[in-house]
């Protein structure tokens, strides 16, 4: 079992950059694949970016490419989101997941990981 924690969010002018970090409790957080998801309102919750176990292969979201990066460091329990040229339909509750299989590429779907954070709000003005 993981508890997740995300932080960092905020209100940011178009072109700035974010810092999103989430932390997990529990001993077994090396062993999980984690994604960043977000979710605007009255849309569905979207993939935007995944690691590793051990954090050697990421992904992302094409519509992210370029501008964001996921990282993680185990010995801290944390994975980060690194947000730059933020536009404003970045503008989302952005939540950290894990998923328990590890296979790659992992899933883009939310609905296959087992445990979710709370959630961190992102605006981007224009």
């Amino acid at each position: 079992q993981v508890q997740l924690g995300e932080s960092g969010g905020g209100l940011v002018q178009a072109g700035g950059s974010l810092n999103l970090s989430c932390a997990a409790s529990g001993r077994t957080f090396s062993t999980y694949v984690m994604g960043w998801f977000r979710q605007a309102p009255g849309k569905e919750r979207d993939f935007v970016a995944a690691i590793s176990a051990s954090g050697r292969s990421t992904y992302l979201a094409d519509s992210v490419k370029g501008r964001f990066t996921i990282s993680r460091d185990n010995a801290e329990k944390t994975v980060y989101l690194r947000m730059g040229s933020l536009k404003p339909e970045d503008t989302a509750l952005y939540y950290c997941a894990a998923d328990t299989n590890t296979a790659l590429p992992p899933t883009r779907r939310a609905r296959s990981y087992e445990h979710w954070g709370q959630g961190t709000q992102v605006t981007v003005s224009s």
